[in-house]
């Protein structure tokens, strides 16, 4: 409750009311956190509950991450375990550094608990990811997974090879990939979610780490499904449901003359379509497929409902904004209630 009267309101003012500044402006202080060892024990001390799973081979503290998007360049790392995460993923980066796309392109939908962004996977590269993570003098001490995208720069004919660019610069750094060709915010990126697409992508990157597929909430049944079989095909290790929708479904009448901003949506709007897309993958696949589940999880009963569908792992990212970090800690208590069911 602290956070969300007092903290969170100076927060949503930073910038004058500009989303991204406020997050650029949170990163910053979080990474100079990340440089005081006795305070980052004492919060790791109070918020990261232990709720162990092992999935995809990986092993987990608590099955809640953060979700990319978040710390794209993995400036403030060893903040998130901190704060209750149980893995981290940073990203989407890609193999060329890029800008992404012009200002303003994040916008807080208040009363719906919602965020719209166009950003554009807007990063520093591969290789300066890659340096950042050699240089660090000390161990994260939760998985961190590594989110992919491809190149704004790079034609969808050469897709594959601009995502083994990133791979290989970065492999020894994770301990999974997600490969997103899913984001709504880089032109054609979702045609790489296509069968003949998706198979040559993974038929390069599946190999000795743990490779997952991010996929759109607009897909339909039958796309996911058909998406499904190349997954299964190709070896790999599980999907994460979902990444932000197109649609505009679920808005409070406050906000929607923001509603013709383009850009994913995210937030309480996702949670049942994304709670939907979990459960349709774990039933298609037998659950063969673990999934991650990712979309409008703002509360613990949120977090036990996407357990409930099917999720092996969740997580966060515009809960934890609308509710910080007493969030991540009573999801993974919620998930422990979950796997007792």
């Amino acid at each position: 409750m602290l956070f969300e009267k007092v903290v969170r309101n100076g927060l949503f003012r930073v910038g004058g009311g500009d989303a991204e500044a406020a997050h650029e402006w949170t990163l910053r202080r979080l990474a100079v956190l990340g440089r005081q060892p006795a305070l980052l024990a004492a919060l790791r001390a109070r918020y990261l509950t232990r709720a162990p799973r092992t999935v995809f081979g990986v092993e987990f503290p608590n099955p809640v991450g953060l979700a990319a998007g978040m710390d794209k360049n993995g400036v403030a790392l060893p903040a998130w375990p901190a704060l209750g995460f149980g893995f981290v993923e940073v990203g989407t980066v890609t193999a060329h550094a890029q800008p992404g796309n012009p200002t303003p392109r994040m916008f807080r939908l208040r009363d719906s608990e919602a965020v719209i962004n166009r950003m554009g996977f807007n990063n520093a590269g591969a290789e300066a990811l890659a340096a950042r993570l050699a240089a660090s003098s000390r161990p994260l001490g939760v998985p961190l997974g590594i989110s992919l995208g491809k190149s704004k720069v790079t034609p969808l004919d050469e897709a594959v090879e601009d995502y083994l660019t990133s791979y290989r610069a970065l492999r020894e750094h994770g301990d999974y990939f997600a490969v997103n060709v899913s984001s709504p915010n880089t032109p054609g990126l979702r045609a790489l979610q296509d069968r003949e697409h998706l198979d040559a992508l993974l038929s390069a990157l599946v190999g000795e780490k743990p490779v997952l597929v991010k996929i759109a909430p607009d897909l339909t049944e039958p796309a996911i499904a058909e998406l499904l079989e190349v997954c299964l095909a190709r070896g790999a290790a599980g999907v994460i449901a979902t990444n932000t929708t197109l649609s505009r479904d679920g808005l409070a009448p406050a906000d929607r003359p923001r509603a013709e901003e383009a850009g994913g949506l995210s937030g309480r709007p996702l949670a049942e379509r994304a709670r939907q897309v979990v459960s349709f993958v774990h039933t298609e696949t037998g659950g063969r497929l673990p999934v991650i589940g990712v979309g409008g999880i703002m509360d613990p009963d949120d977090g036990a409902r996407m357990f409930d569908a099917g999720a092996s792992l969740v997580q966060l990212y515009t809960g934890f904004v609308y509710r910080g970090p007493a969030l991540p800690r009573a999801v993974a208590v919620a998930s422990n209630r979950a796997a007792a069911r």
